[in-house]
């Protein structure tokens, strides 16, 4: 990774990724505000969603064990990865079991997260993107930039040209969106109805029951589900909701939050295998992938309470200039910004946890609501004691500055000094040049608090505007 601000120094450089995202952004943004405007108790759902992720993180095995006991039960087959990779074997193990060239796939992050679709080419598995955002990531050898939208970043005239170039060749598509997607309906229709296995991700597994359920807009996700006749969904183990009941939560925020919908045109839910009904072979596989190290940082698990509806990247001053690009990871914006760099460690991503403005308008808009700023300032500190070296120039000026005010002595003489280099100083030098390159520092006065305070018991003053400090008659010399 080269780092958030190499990269988003190149983003901001693109002036029409700048308006293709200052428009859909703010399009997504007025439209959620309208459907949450319609819920008189949605700060009740905020409340009621924060609690039942909380518990859920706070009897994690618990409720894992609860949800492959009943998964097992309903005919389904339950497999652990610790990482990415042994997620991609099962993946490719299963596939390759059942005589699958191909597999179809339901969007899914995580899917992304661990590289599946590299990882099931290299076995000679082709992987297939039905979701139309992620079919023109995928024709364009492109990467996603947007948790709800991946594509959004290009136009309808790109993904027209696009596709004249792959799955439309030959055939003037225009620039009406319907014509757009009836090309990728037709590419994708023989898919559905050929391909033998699906992977699919799960927006939340119920462990009461066993459900998996899965949320979308097109209907490619409903197709995936129950046409193949094998279907393995992988899931990362912080989706888990204790209780069926809780569905009735996250459907009212889920929607309202990301599509600005009051509830999401295809909504699937499955548990297990039925005889004669759907898929005939069911596989969950439960992610780890650095789960339980960012559940052990008491501060940082707010991360994995994340329902993946990206109202955060829309409202974010940074993401709204920079794209998801810049953040060099599937989950960009915010969540992003406190998530990878926990997945990943921080030493793989040491300056996302500064990737995102402290503004707050992250929380304010968070379903269940993640503290982001604060779980950024938690990452930044953490950064500094366990990542960057001791001798990093922001570690040495803050040895520095510590070594300084420890002393009376030291301290008054830093005053003099600062006094006079209070021109030059302005502009700090070399590698501290970048502290001041969007800060002004301020004038230095020409006298300090103490010797003044020595100045006025020497000729006998009184403090400044007439204001005698000393006075113990109770008077207040504030304004009435």
């Amino acid at each position: 990774m080269s780092g958030f601000p190499a990269a988003a120094k190149e983003a901001l450089a693109d002036a029409q990724l700048r308006r293709n995202l200052g428009k859909a952004t703010t399009a997504i943004r007025v439209k959620r505000a309208g459907a949450v405007a319609e819920l008189s108790d949605w700060e009740a759902l905020r409340e009621a969603g924060a609690a039942i992720k909380a518990r859920a993180m706070a009897t994690l095995p618990e409720q894992l064990e609860r949800l492959e006991g009943r998964v097992t039960r309903a005919g389904g087959t339950v497999h652990w990865a610790r990482d990415g990779a042994e997620a991609n074997a099962i993946v490719g193990r299963i596939a390759q079991d059942h005589g699958a060239g191909q597999v179809i796939k339901v969007k899914s992050l995580a899917t992304d997260e661990i590289g599946l679709n590299e990882a099931l080419e290299l076995r000679g598995i082709e992987a297939i993107e039905t979701d139309l955002a992620e079919l023109i990531i995928q024709l364009g050898d492109d990467q996603q930039s947007h948790i709800l939208v991946p594509a959004i970043h290009r136009n309808r005239a790109e993904i027209a040209a696009l596709f004249e170039r792959t799955i439309a060749q030959g055939q003037r598509l225009g620039l009406e969106p319907r014509s757009i997607a009836e090309a990728a309906r037709k590419h994708l229709r023989e898919k559905f109805l050929s391909v033998p296995m699906a992977v699919s991700g799960a927006n939340f597994g119920v462990a009461e029951t066993g459900s998996i359920a899965v949320v979308e807009s097109e209907g490619n996700g409903r197709m995936c589900t129950t046409l193949p006749k094998v279907l393995v969904t992988l899931m990362g183990i912080e989706k888990v909701l204790p209780e069926w009941r809780d569905l009735e939560v996250m459907l009212q925020l889920l929607p309202r939050s990301s599509t600005a919908e009051r509830m999401n045109p295809y909504t699937s839910i499955w548990t297990g295998v039925r005889p004669g009904d759907g898929p005939q072979e069911f596989h969950l596989v439960l992610l780890d992938a650095g789960r339980t190290q960012v559940l052990a940082d008491e501060v940082g698990r707010q991360a994995l309470h994340c329902i993946r509806c990206s109202a955060c990247l829309n409202v974010c001053p940074v993401y709204s200039r920079t794209g998801g690009h810049a953040y060099e990871s599937v989950y960009p914006g915010p969540i992003g910004a406190i998530l990878t760099p926990q997945l990943e460690g921080l030493d793989r991503a040491p300056t996302l946890p500064w990737a995102s403005s402290l503004c707050g308008a992250c929380y304010e808009v968070c379903p269940v609501k993640i503290d982001i700023p604060t779980v950024l300032v938690h990452l930044r500190g953490r950064v500094v004691r366990e990542v960057k070296s001791r001798w990093s120039p922001e570690r040495v000026a803050m040895d520095a500055l510590s070594l300084v005010f420890r002393s009376r002595g030291r301290y008054e003489r830093a005053q003099r000094m600062a006094r006079a280099g209070n021109g030059p100083l302005a502009r700090m030098p070399g590698p501290l040049s970048g502290w001041t390159t969007m800060r002004e520092l301020p004038d230095i006065p020409p006298q300090t608090f103490r010797a003044w305070w020595a100045q006025r018991d020497a000729t006998g003053a009184g403090a400044p505007g007439g204001i005698d400090p000393t006075d113990t008659t109770g008077r207040s010399h504030g304004a009435p």
